[in-house]
């Protein structure tokens, strides 16, 4: 990769007959240039930075028009990766985009790589890397909280706390090593400002951390898998949660032979609902394979929703299917409650323990009455919080790669309070201190390597 090249790429999704418009965006010196070879504009136009021009994509050997398109022109330094870029807006589908970027290519660009785009724009000091890595979740954010999160890393909302606490510990070392280059000059250093300002900023790293769980939740999503018996209403509660006919339901046992899976957002956050089969012992071979993918969706869930039918009980066969999925969290569905008059407390069942200490949350619902399904959200967002998944309450949240450089900030944090108190000499401070402004400069990129780089940027798309 060379970044002295013009690259170009198609920058949005394409597919036949799906979108009216593709953009197809070229970066580097050449830009312009390549630009005037293959775009004729019309009229009194002028090439001017930041103005939309109208005309036609040409072959500038053979004179054919490959397409009628706008042409955006952004000029150094006031674009996105600071260099000079074009984008030509064309029509949508496959055809006219890719005829336009092999134009491109043709003419002196080259394709470009995973995110280079983002990669110049962090490279020529655009971006820092926190905003860089939120470009690529806020791609592909999966809900509107997710989103939100994203947009806010975007803002700089999490480089300015991470600068804000890498400005204290450069203070902090001046400080320290100002008393050993220049002890006799300078007056005693105050050991218990140091301890507190150490103190400060591993308690915010701390702060910060703890959105991680919730940001891998966002991102992610999570997934939630309903099991139970044949005809306990998995099916019912799946149509009657998403609001549509998504799983087929009837009155014979063994219905539903695979998983069907639906996605929805439950408090901000993307759930994944997987539908299994009914899980019983068969002879049928289909319905046996259904109920083998059953229990690995249930191994592989975030959390497990037992449906038991109110109308029947608890039953030796729940208690068979409970021990397979006892080690997930569960919420207890007791669906059904519009055929029977049942009080939680009558039904018998083997986990009257666990259910008196309120470890296993229960819900009582009417699935084919779409009732129930308001308090299910909550039993689930309930779960969610009592494992501190969503426990910080911030704008942003870190992923996993910024978790790990603000463990190492922490833990050096510890051995520099460690060395205070041990009252170890001014250079064994340094260290550690030194150290944690490291972790939190590969966190925002000011202090990075090209293999961390390539690692995050492979994972952009091409036109990003």
């Amino acid at each position: 990769m060379s970044l002295s090249d013009t690259i170009a790429a198609i920058a949005t999704a394409i597919s036949p007959q799906q979108g009216s418009v593709g953009i197809v965006r070229l970066s580097g010196d050449r830009s312009v240039a390549i630009a005037q070879q293959i775009f004729a504009i019309g009229g009194k136009q002028v090439w001017e930075s930041h103005r939309i021009l109208y005309g036609y994509v040409k072959n500038p050997v053979t004179k054919a028009i490959v397409d009628e398109s706008l042409l955006l022109l952004m000029k150094a330094p006031r674009s996105f990766t600071r260099e000079d870029v074009v984008e030509f807006h064309c029509h949508g589908g496959i055809m006219a985009v890719q005829q336009v970027l092999n134009l491109c290519l043709e003419n002196g660009a080259r394709l470009a790589e995973a995110g280079e785009f983002s990669l110049r724009a962090f490279l020529n000091g655009r971006i820092d890397l926190t905003q860089a890595e939120s470009i690529n979740d806020l791609v592909g954010a999966k809900s509107a909280q997710a989103a939100q999160s994203a947009i806010a890393s975007l803002r700089g909302k999490l480089a300015q706390s991470l600068k804000y606490l890498r400005s204290k510990c450069l203070n902090v070392l001046t400080e320290i090593e100002a008393r050993i280059d220049f002890e006799d000059d300078l007056p005693p250093l105050d050991g218990e400002w140091v301890k507190a300002e150490v103190l400060h900023v591993a308690q915010e790293a701390q702060g910060i951390l703890a959105t991680a769980d919730r940001g891998e939740l966002l991102r992610t999503g999570l997934k939630v898998a309903i099991v139970g018996r044949p005809n306990v209403g998995k099916s019912s509660l799946l149509n009657a949660w998403s609001r549509s006919d998504r799983a087929i339901v009837t009155d014979l046992p063994g219905t539903t032979r695979d998983v069907v899976d639906s996605q929805l957002v439950v408090g901000g956050i993307p759930i994944q609902v997987l539908d299994t089969a009914g899980i019983r012992e068969t002879e049928d071979i289909v319905e046996k394979i259904g109920v083998e993918r059953s229990r690995r969706a249930a191994q592989s869930a975030d959390l497990v929703l037992m449906v038991v039918d109110a109308t029947v009980g608890w039953i030796a066969q729940d208690t068979e299917i409970y021990e397979t999925v006892c080690d997930r969290p569960i919420v207890l569905v007791i669906n059904k409650i519009d055929k029977i008059d049942l009080a939680i407390d009558s039904l018998t069942i083997p986990l009257e323990k666990d259910l008196s200490n309120g470890d296993i949350p229960i819900v009582r619902t009417a699935a084919s009455q779409q009732r129930g399904i308001e308090e299910l959200e909550n039993a689930i967002l309930q779960c969610i919080h009592q494992d501190r998944i969503a426990a910080a309450n911030m704008e942003v949240a870190i992923n996993q790669r910024q978790k790990a450089c603000l463990l190492r900030v922490v833990q050096s944090l510890a051995n520099v309070q460690v060395a205070i108190a041990d009252q170890l000499p001014l250079d064994f401070w340094t260290i550690d201190l030194r150290s944690a402004i490291s972790a939190i400069g590969e966190i925002t990129g000011e202090e990075v390597t090209e293999s961390v780089l390539d690692q995050i940027f492979s994972r952009f798309c091409i036109g990003k």
